[in-house]
């Protein structure tokens, strides 16, 4: 799995996962958060919840998408 594609599979199982912003999330419960959502749901799944709510919910799924990203590059 290329770089780019681990990049875009953790960013989705950050957003899938239960970890809120309110949270105040450490570097260490968003490596918890992606892990957990992707044993619970698998890569695929992620993806799947990313993009149901895309499409229920394109405002809200933005603002976490953006935050998700934003805490994956704090990470790096």
């Amino acid at each position: 799995m290329g770089s780019q594609n681990l990049s875009q599979t953790r960013c989705e199982a950050l957003f899938a996962s239960a970890l809120q912003r309110s949270e105040a999330p450490t570097a260490d419960s968003v490596t918890e958060a992606i892990t957990r959502a992707l044993r619970q749901f698998g890569a695929g799944g992620c993806a799947g919840r990313v993009a149901q709510e895309f499409g229920d919910h394109p405002e809200m799924a933005r603002d976490r998408m953006l935050w998700a990203r934003q805490l994956l590059e704090e990470a790096a």
